[in-house]
């Protein structure tokens, strides 16, 4: 895989993490740079180790993981998207200052995980392909980063103006990344 393909495939595989971070991002009160820099560094580190997992996978049981992967990203994003949406949807409308200032760290590592699940897809295949997989998870994972950070940036301006519906946006986001997902691959 040349330069060009790798920064390709790495933005592609960030594009999950920054629509979730988007939703993240507007269900908080005004998230700081620092709270935006932890989310992506978060999503960016799982997004790294995925492929690399998934390529290990790929070297010893490709069939196996690819059988299921889509059905386990799907359940994922659809458990965390329904509890987002139900959580926004029980939310008073209040005050942008009662709102949270940062995500708990394990709501965003299951965010991360479930949204990097494709990349992990990914590593399985190019396992099959003569590429460097430390050069292109690093890639994958700084992309995801930036992408990310830039998502909770962007939703802190989107979160005052939707108010409570931030959170039930965020979670539809989420379902939506899982019901692609699962329809990408059913469709193979």
């Amino acid at each position: 895989m040349n330069l060009y393909a790798t920064l390709i495939l790495a933005f592609a595989m960030s594009m999950d993490a920054f629509a979730a971070a988007i939703g993240k991002g507007a269900s908080l009160h005004r998230p700081s740079l620092k709270e935006a820099l932890r989310t992506g560094l978060i999503f960016g580190v799982i997004e790294a180790l995925t492929p690399l997992i998934g390529w290990a996978i790929g070297l010893a049981a490709s069939q196996y993981i690819m059988a299921w992967d889509h059905w386990v990203a799907f359940g994922l994003l659809f458990i965390l998207g329904s509890r987002m949406v139900v959580e926004g949807a029980r939310k008073k409308e209040c005050k942008p200052e009662e709102a949270p200032t940062s995500h708990g760290f394990w709501l965003l590592v299951c965010t991360a995980v479930a949204t990097s699940l494709d990349a992990m897809a990914v590593g399985v295949g190019l396992a099959f392909l003569q590429v460097n997989i430390v050069t292109t998870a690093l890639a994958i994972g700084f992309s995801t980063m930036v992408m990310a950070s830039a998502g909770i940036l962007l939703g802190r301006f989107l979160g005052p103006v939707m108010g409570k519906w931030a959170e039930i946006f965020g979670g539809v986001v989420l379902i939506g990344i899982g019901c692609s997902i699962l329809v990408e691959h059913l469709g193979r």
